[in-house]
């Protein structure tokens, strides 16, 4: 996408850039809004499974656990930020980005300031909302100097996928929680529990996004078929 974006900002096709945002946008949430739900909902076992051993006990593993929880909010937020920045350093226009950032080092500081004192997850927490604020104020910027980006799409494809990833989250839980009662808490139990509700979260997503007709599914496979033809043999 990066390139596309590039090539069409040097032919200055206002456009073709803005759908070439509008799909990224919707890939992010494709591939972030369900990995966000997932490791929220999986934040303990995963993190139990890969550090509580030694002196980590189960009290570090219950603050580390809610710190990527919290962490896990504004993950999709990340990616979304990243591709909009990408956006504004092609159209040469570095300064927003950098101007954004700075506000948002501003207001981290100030949320840090304040969660803090919630736990260990409101420094995380406050990531999050950091994300968020810096998301809104670069798609506001954008709608403002280059154009609309096919809002409705956007929100249509993330409403979508949302329904998609509870969908998948929900399975994960289930799984994990049927097979932690069954098999405990042994180092190779935790394995088989936490990986086959990762695997059965994998499956159950597409299964769901496919019913839900997300298109963006279909453009991932697209892109996956054509890699495959191009491969050297």
């Amino acid at each position: 996408l990066f390139p596309a974006l590039s090539r069409f900002a040097a032919r200055r096709d206002t456009a073709g850039f803005s759908r070439t945002v509008s799909l990224g946008l919707r890939q992010i949430g494709f591939m972030l809004l369900p990995a966000s739900v997932i490791s929220a909902l999986l934040a303990e076992p995963i993190v139990r499974l890969l550090y509580e051993r030694g002196a980590f006990d189960a009290r570090e593993t219950e603050v580390v656990a809610a710190s990527l929880a919290a962490f896990s909010v504004g993950l999709a937020f990340n990616g979304t930020m990243l591709m909009l920045n990408r956006a504004f350093f092609s159209l040469q226009l570095p300064w927003i980005a950098t101007a954004v950032a700075l506000a948002n080092l501003a207001l981290n500081v100030a949320l840090n300031a304040a969660l803090y004192r919630v736990g260990i997850w409101g420094i995380p927490l406050a990531t999050s909302l950091v994300n968020l604020a810096g998301t809104a104020a670069l798609l506001w910027i954008f709608r403002r100097r280059v154009g609309p980006l096919g809002g409705a799409g956007i929100i249509d494809a993330y409403v979508r996928v949302a329904i998609a990833s509870a969908v998948a989250g929900g399975a994960a839980f289930v799984v994990w929680w049927a097979l932690d009662a069954a098999l405990g808490r042994s180092l190779g139990a935790q394995v088989v529990s936490v990986g086959l509700a990762l695997a059965a979260s994998v499956g159950v997503y597409l299964l769901a996004a496919r019913v839900l007709r997300v298109r963006e599914l279909e453009t991932l496979l697209g892109l996956l078929r054509r890699s495959g033809r191009t491969r050297p043999a």
